[in-house]
């Protein structure tokens, strides 16, 4: 028996796609984006390029194959020339001609992509995973979102520059540009629900600013989970409307007061005076005073700081929710940095390669694609371990997945489910420490190599250097 795929028109197809993702039909959460869902995605937005070209090469779903492939892979083999080797690779083991390494029909094809289909194929994924998770993975029968920001930084072009120009205090032509990010991601899977991008500097592109763009993806019953940026009174009101409650960390310029050695409280917040980014109309319908409920948390571990800091929420049942589940719900915060770190570094997300605003968004989109799927990977590997999500390795997925990539399209059926089996066995060990208590200092052992940094435009550094007028 053939252990390669029959089928010739695979090119046309998004299981090309699901199946480099060690996805099949039958694995627990595989029908939260099939094959089918996605060529829906792309008919509803009249996405079908190259059916009219003899020949086609680069179809919508060989296409998105190869992108999504540039995220798997860094440094040379995260090139477009890559992207097109690859593709060479997989025509020539499904039998058909190889293509040209001219890059730039892919290029052409991979803008022909619009981005809002990328954006609903990476949020709509998750939000599906999260509304169908079993009752073990959710905190005390509820949904907890975790909200945090990141910035990342793209190619020093003219149009990049416009659109996400770079920190005042760079000079012109030294800097680059740098854009911030705001994603909600999921407490107990690690996918990432929505994602807004913005200037980094500017009127209403602040962290809190691009999560309020954000809000429409909450559902009644959630609760959001943030850091000390997000407490505020406006923020509280405006998520209670939404009937979304809050844990978050005391903003540092409120002050909490304990008296009578209470670490527990409810005390009453006064309205504010309305902020500049706020309208008359919903400033008027913002209540004089609200409830919240205060939770000091202390630190005894040495090395840890602050030794204490204060908890702010709106779950305000002390018998349903006691303070030492609130603080052990704070704590578990953390895990968004985890999460930013997989797509900042482990990814290689921090640093963009695309040279157009619209391009740039693309590439976060895709990019955030590959993370959710990776993630839709770990958790139907954890849950046949009877594991949590979280105590799986990323790192290890996207090697996973990396190794098989090219090899898991060619596979017959039989071939594939030999694969995925291996895989997600092979994903259960080894498994992420538990170190809530780690200490670690905030610095790097390797020293960085001894270059000048540039303190000029390059092209009146290399002028000097030959010794000519830029």
């Amino acid at each position: 028996m053939s252990v390669y795929q029959p089928a010739p028109r695979l090119k046309d197809r998004f299981q090309l796609v699901l199946s480099s993702f060690l996805q099949q039909e039958g694995l627990p959460f595989s029908s939260v984006l099939s094959e089918e869902r996605i060529q829906q995605v792309f008919d509803e937005a009249d996405v079908s390029f190259a059916k009219r070209e003899e020949d086609p090469v680069y179809t919508p779903a060989v296409t998105l194959w190869a992108f999504l492939s540039q995220v798997l892979f860094k440094n040379e083999q995260r090139s477009c020339l890559a992207a097109v080797s690859r593709v060479l690779v997989f025509l020539v083991a499904i039998g058909q001609k190889a293509c040209s390494k001219n890059t730039g029909a892919y290029c052409r094809a991979r803008a022909k992509i619009p981005t809002a289909v990328i954006r609903q194929l990476a949020t709509e994924g998750a939000a599906t995973a999260e509304k169908n998770l079993p009752e073990g993975l959710l905190w005390k029968g509820r949904r907890v979102k975790v909200a945090d920001g990141f910035t990342v930084s793209m190619p020093d072009t003219v149009k990049n520059q416009e659109a996400y120009p770079q920190p005042a205090t760079q000079k012109p032509g030294v800097g680059f540009p740098l854009a911030r990010c705001v994603a909600l991601f999921s407490l107990a899977t690690g996918m990432a629900l929505d994602l807004e991008i913005g200037p980094y500097q500017g009127k209403k592109t602040g962290e809190t600013a691009l999560f309020r763009t954000m809000m429409a993806r909450l559902e009644a019953g959630d609760i959001v989970l943030a850091d000390c940026y997000y407490c505020s009174y406006f923020m509280i009101v405006l998520l209670t409307e939404l009937k979304v409650d809050f844990v978050v960390r005391l903003h540092q310029c409120r002050t909490a007061d304990f008296g009578r050695g209470k670490k527990d409280h409810v005390v009453r917040w006064s309205r504010p005076p309305k902020p500049a980014w706020m309208d008359d109309e919903t400033y008027a319908r913002m209540p004089e005073s609200i409830e919240v409920r205060e939770v000091q948390v202390r630190v005894p571990q040495p090395g840890f700081r602050p030794e204490s800091f204060v908890v702010v929420t709106t779950l305000t049942n002390d018998k349903t929710y006691t303070a030492d589940d609130i603080r052990d719900l704070f704590r578990k915060r953390w895990l968004v940095e985890q999460d930013i770190r997989a797509i900042k570094s482990t990814l290689g997300l921090d640093v963009l390669r695309c040279e157009t605003p619209e391009m740039v968004r693309k590439e976060i989109w895709v990019g955030l694609l590959a993370y959710n799927l990776i993630r839709q990977t770990m958790l139907q590997a954890a849950l046949q371990a009877d594991l949590a999500p979280r105590d799986l390795s990323f790192t290890h997925a996207l090697q996973t997945v990396a190794a098989s990539w090219q090899l898991m399209p060619v596979l017959s059926t039989e071939g594939q489910a030999a694969q995925i089996a291996a895989a997600l066995e092979g994903l259960e060990r080894p498994l992420v420490g538990r170190r809530p208590n780690r200490v670690e200092p905030r610095a790097v052992k390797r020293r960085p190599k001894p270059h000048d940094l540039l303190t000029k435009p390059r092209a009146e550094a290399r002028a000097e250097l030959l010794g000519t007028k830029a």
